[in-house]
């Protein structure tokens, strides 16, 4: 099969031709780092689309085959099959000089990376493509991205599920199809570098002990230590460290490796220090105690309070996508603003306390109910109210051309954007800016409808996220999306907190230099050059764990504002239909961002899309919620 088609010619797809490798990897389990592959497929395929290449392999890992249920592959069939160190040979010849593509390519790629490295070899891989992350950009009308509803959509024969040369085969299909697709837009594809990697180390870090106790606050002058107080220790300790915390942990206090306002006390032999956690105590206030004392105040740690937990269970929304009606928690407007040191810029744009929204349902008498607006041209300030005037009316306010773009609006100078001749090919409609006065719904092309489309949040909407009534709970995918810039680099990351606004332990801090969790149970994930994701096993978190706060942060001299609009997405599962979207692009000279905010609420988690902006960096920022960064 080829790429050629009717209508495009091998010329024609210019930069969409490259050499594929197309890969499928079945294994153990969902934790790179751990687990271990048991089968692999990998096909080639040229620039004109044509297959140059196949091969594929059970693999016989030497460990327990995992979710047997899930991939059938049982100890009895793995047995005789070759170790990967046999094999990897063969597949680095397959890979080397070709872009990697994968559905989820993340996930295949880290399992062959830490591979490679076992069998002491570099995987010979510098980009990828991710299906998923071109999709997402395609956006098809489908209720899904998972590989077989993409098939079905792009008319790709599948005959076993979870096999995974078959698997590599229905992908070879879908990559053609979404190729395609990215042509007919003029959509760049979403490739990512992959810089040469080689892991020493097999198995996670383990996980902070998570404190099942509320913190009390601080310690009394004479008074006792109780259950849930935030200790933090620095400089030399006549005890060894790992065992001060071992026993600080027993006792049921929470120890700290940063200090904030938060801390209930410090423990070090030299309170006149000039180290940084000594110097934030005096700034705070903090109570400073030395080593002998804290031993004997171990001895009688008083009890806690102990953490809520969350129960999974459905949230009671009105239907598929709708916000909760009805009293929100009243998460503090100031909740959101990170704790900032003194000599940190204000917050930049403000954000209106939650509020219960509309439901779903309540928008389709809007004019653009349903309707996936692109607005191009005019200043920053124009496109946002354009874009949040969109919303207003019902519709969905989109960063880029996709499948599912229903109207454009255009503004001065968008006339001029690249996007138009493309636009104008696709016979989409263009308005001016008085037609968002009052709109006129124009039919919907039938390709571009799909059984139902995300919830769209304003700024400041709460949803809540449905958790199922048996069977596991879904990991949660928050993507970030925005136009592909030139000239600096947007990084996503997450803050894992307490119910002091604090992370519990620079662990907690998900960012590009520390992509995930010790537990695994937050990760980020990169999906292209202008695409990032948090995925959050919310079931995992311990109970300490009170909220997440997703954010962004520009490295360079740029500015949310030159950016533009930010987009999230959030869906059950990396293949899951996104339940809500929110444009957020109030922004003007902010350098970091705080997207959304995920928190617990009772039984319920729910989501608040945020978009509050902050002049400084990801240092001050990270800082604020209690990151232990060096100065």
């Amino acid at each position: 099969m080829s790429l050629v088609s009717p209508s495009f010619n091998a010329p024609a797809m210019g930069d969409y031709a490259y050499d594929w490798a197309l890969v499928d990897v079945e294994t153990s389990g969902l934790m790179a780092r751990r687990d271990r592959v048991l089968s692999v497929a990998v096909i080639t395929i040229g620039p004109d689309g044509e297959q140059t290449g196949e091969f594929s392999t059970l693999l016989n890992p030497g460990c327990d085959p995992g979710p047997v249920e899930v991939h059938g592959l049982t100890v009895e069939r793995l047995q005789g099959a070759p170790t990967f160190d046999q094999v990897a040979g063969r597949i680095g010849a397959m890979l080397q000089g070709r872009v990697l593509v994968a559905h989820n390519a993340q996930f295949d790629y880290d399992f062959l990376a830490h591979e490679f490295a076992r069998a002491r070899m570099w995987l010979p891989v510098s980009q990828r493509l991710c299906t998923l992350a071109l999709n997402r950009q395609v956006d098809p009308p489908t209720d899904d991205m998972k590989l077989g509803t993409l098939a079905a959509h792009y008319g790709v024969s599948r005959q076993r599920a979870h096999d995974a040369l078959d698997d590599t085969r229905v992908l070879a299909g879908i990559l053609r199809a979404s190729l395609r697709e990215a042509a007919r837009l003029d959509l760049p594809l979403p490739l990512v570098t992959c810089p040469p990697r080689a892991e020493s180390q097999f198995t996670p870090k383990p996980a902070k002990t998570p404190c099942a106790y509320r913190n009390p606050g601080r310690l009394t002058p004479g008074g006792p230590l109780q259950q849930g107080m935030k200790v933090a220790i620095t400089g030399e300790t006549a005890h060894a460290r790992a065992e001060l915390v071992g026993r600080a942990v027993a006792a049921g206090l929470n120890m700290m490796t940063s200090v904030s306002r938060h801390t209930s006390v410090l423990v070090t032999n030299e309170p006149a220090a000039d180290s940084a956690k000594a110097r934030r105590a005096l700034a705070e206030g903090v109570p400073v105690v030395d080593e002998r004392t804290f031993l004997r105040l171990l001895a009688d740690v008083r009890p806690g309070t102990a953490h809520e937990t969350t129960a999974a269970r459905v949230a009671p929304v009105t239907e598929p996508g709708a916000e909760q009606v009805g009293p929100v928690e009243p998460v503090s407007t100031t909740t959101s603003a990170v704790p900032t040191p003194e000599a940190a810029a204000s917050p930049c744009v403000p954000v209106p306390a939650p509020r219960p929204s509309e439901p779903s349902a309540g928008t389709s008498g809007k004019p653009l109910a349903g309707r996936r607006v692109l607005v191009l041209g005019g200043v920053h300030a124009d496109a946002a109210a354009a874009r949040t005037r969109v919303v207003e009316l019902g519709g969905s306010a989109a960063i880029n051309l996709s499948a599912s773009v229903t109207d454009v609006v255009l503004l001065p100078g968008g006339e001029g954007d690249r996007r138009m001749r493309r636009i104008t090919a696709l016979e989409l409609p263009v308005h001016d800016l008085h037609w968002l006065a009052s709109p006129t719904a124009t039919d919907r092309r039938a390709g571009a409808l799909r059984p139902q489309e995300p919830h769209v949040m304003p700024r400041g909407g709460v949803i809540d996220l449905p958790m199922p009534h048996g069977g596991p709970a879904p990991e949660w995918y928050v993507t970030a999306g925005w136009t592909p810039q030139s000239d600096c680099e947007i990084d996503v990351i997450a803050f894992l907190l307490d119910e002091d606004e604090q992370v519990t332990s620079d662990e907690d801090f998900i960012f590009y230099g520390a992509p995930e969790s010790p537990a695994g149970t937050a990760r980020l994930l990169t999906g292209g050059p202008a695409e990032q994701t948090i995925a959050l096993d919310l079931a995992s978190l311990p109970p300490a764990t009170r909220k997440i706060v997703i954010a962004a942060a520009i490295d360079g001299a740029a500015t949310f504002g030159t950016v533009g609009a930010i987009q999230i997405g959030t869906a059950p599962g990396s293949s899951g239909a996104p339940l809500a979207r929110a444009t957020l692009d109030a922004a003007t000279t902010e350098r970091t961002m705080l997207l959304a905010e995920i928190y617990r609420r009772g039984p319920l988690w729910r989501l608040r899309a945020v978009g509050q902006g902050y002049d400084y960096g990801l240092d001050t920022l990270a800082r604020g919620y209690g990151v232990d960064i060096a100065d």
